[in-house]
């Protein structure tokens, strides 16, 4: 197993050099955390929001899953992963702000606009998951845009945005002026971040 290898020699390097220039940190964090942003974004590899924000550790709460999703709230049982980490993030860290970052060419929207079997056959966690985008993929393709795939992804952002209100304890919040949403997607050749003006719905880059 070379690639796990090469993980446990990048712990050593991790132990060896950057972990001593940060001790004082992480002594500091093994008291508990108390980051003031969270950060929805894809698990793809090629996205890592501590690298692309320049973070460190404890600066950050971050929640990853297919597409950077966020499904609408519901209270009728059942086991949430993403719903339990934005409340634990919410009601449980006080974060001040939530960013749900998208990016350019994601895997997951592109299977969404594919409408094909997006994972195994027979029940498919995936094909559920992004069911939560099915409204919004109608909509972009009823528009015919020149870019699908890059409409949708930003689409993605702003469904995960208004399904975020849709929780009672985040609607709360935002409108005490005690959290504030953001929208921002990356794409990955340019290494160029955009973020969403939510009034006019456009996205605009970070210079």
């Amino acid at each position: 197993m070379p690639e796990f290898n090469a993980l446990l020699q990048g712990y050593h390097r991790f132990k060896e050099y950057s972990y001593p220039r940060q001790k004082a940190r992480y002594d500091e964090l093994s008291g508990g955390q108390n980051p003031p942003v969270m950060v929805i974004s894809c698990c793809d590899s090629r996205v890592d929001p501590a690298t692309i924000f320049d973070t460190g550790p404890g600066q950050m709460f971050a929640l990853r899953n297919v597409a950077n999703l966020v499904p609408p709230y519901d209270d009728a049982g059942g086991i949430h992963g993403a719903s339990a980490a934005i409340e634990f993030g919410v009601t449980g860290l006080n974060v001040s702000h939530i960013i749900v970052m998208g990016h350019g060419q994601c895997g997951g929207i592109n299977a969404a606009l594919k409408g094909e079997d997006l994972g195994v056959t027979g029940h498919s966690f995936v094909d559920k998951w992004m069911g939560i985008i099915s409204e919004a993929k109608a909509q972009v393709l009823a528009r015919s845009p020149a870019d699908p795939q890059r409409e949708l992804e930003w689409e993605a952002i702003k469904t995960s945005l208004a399904n975020l209100r849709t929780f009672p304890f985040i609607a709360e919040r935002e409108k005490r002026g005690e959290l504030k949403l953001h929208g921002t997607w990356y794409a990955i050749g340019e290494a160029k971040l955009f973020t969403l003006d939510e009034g006019s719905g456009e996205f605009s880059a970070v210079e």
